[in-house]
């Protein structure tokens, strides 16, 4: 009898990982749709129209995708060569590089997300609920507003100051352990201090064009984006996303709990530290060039789980997906809505996410664990 209930466990084990494999290849076919066209319509439109043949032809445009010394200059900084016609100039320097930024910034806050939501067994969790987000905007807002000459350092810094508020947020909320519940309140906390105090600092800053670019980066805009935001977040989004595939067996024991990750001989507290700063370091590539995006970590896991499952590598891999092509759809949305007018793509993911956590809420009695 036994064996024949191992048999049925095995099949029907089986059956649930090929489920789960087909939904991942959906989630990834379908977000490269969505992401298509969102860069077809990002390339197409704008005070330099061009018709969706047009824009085809521009994007992949031979001289300029099989050409070294382009790539060179796009991703290492140079000039761009004269032989650029107006419309190549205008499609691959001015609007794909926003694309580009959109896709890198979607799928750090994505991934950084899961992992939050993992590290602390709490499907509440994202980088902005739980203060991340405020910690090392805080440290941006000083960089860009007393410290320009450390542009360059900038997602390095911006790691500091996630790093800072996420130690923040667990002491806080540690008291023989931690809780869903007590994570996502220090998280509140914490967010809300540095929030405050990101607000004070406008009070110092006389220049008005800081103001005015400090006002956009706390909204969460890809507006003026370019390659140099491409060459700043592109080799720390690279190592995140690297790190954060390589312990995806230390989130699947992470999920178990506590005491079964402990009988299992893994040192719990050092384990998710090291996973807590994968995704801090994933936050801060986004939140250098984006500013403050939210929601988009904490409903595109919630989206990719509900399709895949709970297996961490799916997890992820769905989240680097579902994650630009939500944040790039948006972007289009937020650039075409109100044309001329361009509002920050923040305002779009907080009109988009802010239903969807009410829905979740309304739908699941039991919201909080993972």
């Amino acid at each position: 009898m036994s064996k024949v209930t191992d048999a049925v466990g095995a099949v029907r084990a089986e059956w649930r990982d090929r489920y789960a494999d087909s939904m991942l290849a959906l989630v990834i076919v379908g977000s490269l749709a969505v992401l298509l066209g969102a860069t077809l319509l990002q390339v197409s439109f704008g005070a330099y129209p061009l018709t969706l043949s047009e824009a085809w032809g521009a994007v992949f445009d031979s001289a300029v995708v099989f050409d070294a010394d382009v790539w060179r200059a796009f991703l290492l900084g140079g000039d761009i060569p004269e032989w650029f016609t107006q419309r190549q100039f205008v499609v691959w320097n001015i609007r794909l590089p926003r694309v580009l930024v959109g896709v890198l910034v979607g799928a750090n806050l994505a991934v950084s997300g899961a992992i939050f939501q993992v590290v602390t067994r709490n499907e509440l969790a994202s980088p902005y609920v739980l203060g991340i987000s405020d910690g090392a905007g805080l440290v941006v807002l000083v960089t860009l507003t007393f410290l320009s000459g450390l542009l360059p350092l900038m997602p390095v810094l911006a790691a500091v100051g996630g790093a800072i508020a996420f130690l923040l947020v667990y002491l806080i909320a540690w008291k023989n352990g931690t809780s869903p519940v007590r994570l996502v309140l220090a998280g509140v906390v914490v967010g809300t201090v540095f929030g405050s105090v990101q607000r004070a600092m406008f009070f110092f800053i006389n220049d008005l064009g800081v103001v005015m670019s400090a006002q956009a980066w706390l909204s969460g805009s890809l507006l003026g984006t370019d390659w140099a935001q491409v060459r700043i977040a592109l080799p720390f989004t690279i190592v995140a996303l690297g790190l954060a595939l390589a312990v995806t067996k230390e989130l699947d024991v992470l999920l178990l709990g506590e005491e079964t990750a402990q009988s299992l001989g893994m040192p719990v507290e050092k384990v998710r530290f090291a996973v807590a700063g994968i995704a801090i370091l994933s936050t801060a590539a986004a939140i250098a060039v984006a500013g403050l995006v939210g929601f988009v970590g904490l409903i595109v896991p919630h989206m990719v789980r509900n399709l895949v499952g709970s297996d961490s590598k799916r997890l992820l891999i769905g989240c680097a997906f579902l994650g630009p092509a939500l944040l790039v759809g948006a972007d289009v949305g937020a650039r075409l809505a109100l044309s001329p007018i361009q509002l920050p793509v923040g305002i779009i993911t907080g009109l988009v996410g802010g239903p969807y956590f009410l829905y979740l809420m309304r739908k699941k009695e039991d919201i909080g664990s993972v």
